[in-house]
């Protein structure tokens, strides 16, 4: 590391220190105005940033800018363009306007729209986002934009995600108010997305056709040993991964990421990253940089970095969690329950309204995490299940039975552990344990949702978070508002009481994993939306409809069209998937089967001449095996190319999906079985493609 840390963190980053330096202290005031208090920014502002913001990019190498935007493919976007102005004579000059600054231009006709922009209308635009620092990555100047319409629909997941925060800020402030605190002026929320995924060698990964195309395994027999051993979950870093990992905590550092832990997770080549917390905007812009430069990097150390939900059939997937909580302008945590969580009003009011809205908008929750690598997860004893719940502990969950029962109420202290050996200092024992198994578990001062997948963007369901707790906190606010200063006490108490009685169904600290959960939650009257197709149509539920274009975070037909998006990815991902694994078993699996059957047949042939010597009964039977395996693998396969093309004329987009998960899933797993049985017989030298062992065990 040529650098300190402190040296190279930000470094490639306009943030605030660069802005104090390089701007004259009036724009340097009116641009924090604009990103501390949400307020409109001149052009005079925004030509005199443009122009400082360029110097500092091109002393830094940078010959080009680009609005960095976030379509609704779950991806990044970018249109680069050079800095230099012709002047004549064959010279030229760097350039860059406040105008080029604020506004972009990129085609908005070949990007998912759900039906908001017909193919023809071309004109979309992006957006300076203030809020999220601009940086330089690869020579270029990224200045992170949202994308719009021509007439003026978002296209993006950044310009909802901010809609929401500022939602969510008014209403929390409004309820701080009426609490007392009226020196809150905004509230923010703050998210710590931590990213799991896979590591395996690139030379491997170039002869997966499964890989290249879907992301994921679609055939492959376990090997002897999976997870079993529990050996590699925090295990030794091996030294390749090492120094993988030590260059991605450089690259990220540059760009401003403060990417804190590393780790080896449960999964055979699976590792984890997490970073310290952030606003949720710029979490959110950071988490897309940071799957990027994940595979970047993997690419210098000759790996793929896979972000998959579920690469490897048989073995752990990949999740992200995000950790979300809520702090005002004055840097207090809303969530931070303090020494004394019963006698803390502000964290009690805020803690029913969070508890309110996953009930009440659980659909929406699992809704904001469907996806078809995401299914292989929920609910496979690896992951959260589908049904959304809160886990609080047992103290936390004490002390609200309490309130209640109208009881006595009693705050846990915490303990201190005396593990046994005197030499091993003693600390202080957390007052609540945690619960993996939980959807959404609180974990201190901080609600997880662990639900997310790995290649998922933080943003939807931070945008129904945000939403569903403003709209929790404006219903609170409005039985509270009026309420005389003196009854307040009494009003907020009576509030909790009933806010968490109506609500206390979605609270359960048990085994999500178990099956008595399931039945104890259909009970209670939880959603348990088992896959995509199923959980899609709540987003366009009125009660759903009516949230969203209440707080302004989607219009109407905004939220048709990503329904729209949404069913069309699940169907697109499912008939890619489907294609790929007809071409590698027709190309790839059963050339290969049959070139083994050649081999044992010639084998038994020979043996057969000298039959009086040596028995045949072992290749006979081997053969049987190897002939009827060619003869069911043949047939799957073309029964579920008969069922994909079948599926594909289905014109009603929900039914489209519904079929894909249904027939070709269902075919594509009936496939699979019994090609992994057929390759489990096969010898190593036969196989056209790496197996499982060889990508998982030998990184």
């Amino acid at each position: 590391m040529s650098k300190l840390v402190p040296e190279l963190y930000g470094s490639l980053v306009f943030n605030d220190k660069i802005m104090r330096d390089k701007l004259p202290k009036d724009i340097y005031k009116a641009l924090r105005k604009t990103i501390d208090k949400n307020t409109h920014l001149e052009l005079d502002v925004a030509n005199a940033v443009a122009i400082a913001m360029k110097e500092w990019a091109v002393e830094n190498g940078a010959t080009h800018f680009t609005h960095w935007f976030q379509p609704m493919t779950g991806y990044t976007a970018e249109k680069h363009d050079s800095f230099i102005s012709p002047v004549g004579d064959g010279e030229v000059i760097m350039e860059f306007s406040g105008k080029e600054l604020v506004k972009g231009e990129p085609d908005a006709s070949s990007f998912p729209s759900g039906g908001l922009r017909a193919t023809f209308e071309a004109r979309g635009y992006t957006a300076w986002d203030p809020t999220s620092p601009a940086f330089i990555k690869d020579g270029t100047l990224y200045i992170p934009t949202a994308f719009c319409s021509y007439s003026g629909e978002a296209l993006d997941k950044k310009t909802p995600l901010l809609r929401s925060m500022e939602t969510l800020s008014k209403s929390a402030t409004r309820v701080l108010h009426v609490l007392g605190e009226t020196d809150v002026t905004s509230v923010s929320t703050t998210v710590g997305p931590e990213q799991e995924y896979f590591l395996i060698d690139k030379e491997d990964y170039k002869k997966r056709k499964d890989l290249i195309f879907t992301g994921r395994t679609l055939l492959g027999a376990m090997p002897p040993k999976g997870q079993e051993m529990e050996d590699h979950y925090f295990g030794a870093l091996k030294p390749r991964v090492a120094a993988y990992m030590h260059d991605l905590d450089e690259e990220l550092w540059k760009l401003g990421i403060p990417a804190k832990t590393k780790h080896n997770e449960v999964a055979p080549a699976q590792h984890e990253l997490a970073p310290v917390f952030d606003t949720t905007n710029v979490a959110a812009d950071h988490n897309q940089l940071t799957m990027e430069m994940m595979k970047k990097v993997a690419d210098r150390h000759g790996f793929v970095c896979l972000l998959h939900e579920k690469p490897f059939d048989g073995i752990n997937g990949s999740g992200k969690h995000n950790n979300w909580s809520m702090s005002t302008n004055t840097g207090v945590n809303l969530l931070n329950p303090g020494k004394t969580p019963s006698e803390n009003t502000v964290f009690l009011v805020f803690l029913s309204a969070v508890i309110k809205a996953v009930d009440e908008y659980a659909d929406l929750l699992r809704l904001s995490v469907a996806s078809a690598g995401n299914d292989h997860r929920l609910g496979a004893n690896e992951a959260p299940p589908a049904i959304i719940s809160i886990f609080l502990g047992d103290d936390l969950t004490e002390i609200l039975e309490s309130i209640i029962m109208k009881e006595d109420v009693t705050d846990v202290k915490a303990e201190t552990m005396d593990i046994g050996a005197k030499v091993l200092p003693h600390f202080y024992r957390d007052t609540t344990d945690r619960n993996r198994t939980s959807p959404f578990a609180f974990t201190g001062n901080k609600f997880e949702f662990r639900s997310l997948g790995s290649s998922l963007s933080v943003s939807g369901p931070n945008i129904v978070l945000n939403t569903a707790v403003a709209e929790a906190l404006d219903q609170l606010y409005e039985e509270l508002k009026d309420v005389p200063e003196e009854k307040m006490d009494k009003a907020v108490l009576k509030l909790i009481r009933r806010t968490i009685s109506e609500h206390k169904r979605v609270i359960f600290n048990g085994n999500g994993y178990s099956d008595e959960w399931v039945e104890e939650a259909e009970k209670r009257g939880l959603y348990n939306l088992k896959s995509t197709p199923d959980a899609l149509p709540v987003f366009i539920q009125d009660k759903n409809v009516s949230l969203f274009t209440k707080h302004g975070v989607f219009t109407e037909t905004e939220v048709f069209s990503r329904y729209e998006i949404l069913l069309e990815n699940y169907s697109k991902t499912i008939h890619i998937e489907s294609l790929t694994l007809q071409d590698m078993v027709k190309h790839e699996f059963l050339p290969a089967l049959m070139k083994y059957i050649d081999t044992v047949s010639t084998s038994v042939l020979k043996r057969k001449e000298l039959s009086e010597v040596l028995p045949v009964k072992a290749e006979m039977k081997m053969l049987g095996k190897l002939s009827e395996g060619y003869e069911s693998v043949f047939d799957l396969c073309d029964k579920l190319k008969a069922d994909t093309e079948a599926t594909e004329q289905i014109s009603d987009s929900l039914e489209n999906a519904k079929a894909y998960h249904d027939v070709v899933i269902k075919d594509m797993e009936e496939l699979r079985t019994v090609a992994d049985e057929m390759e489990a017989l096969l010898p190593r030298d036969v196989l056209p493609y790496p197996r499982y062992e060889d990508m998982l065990f030998y990184v």
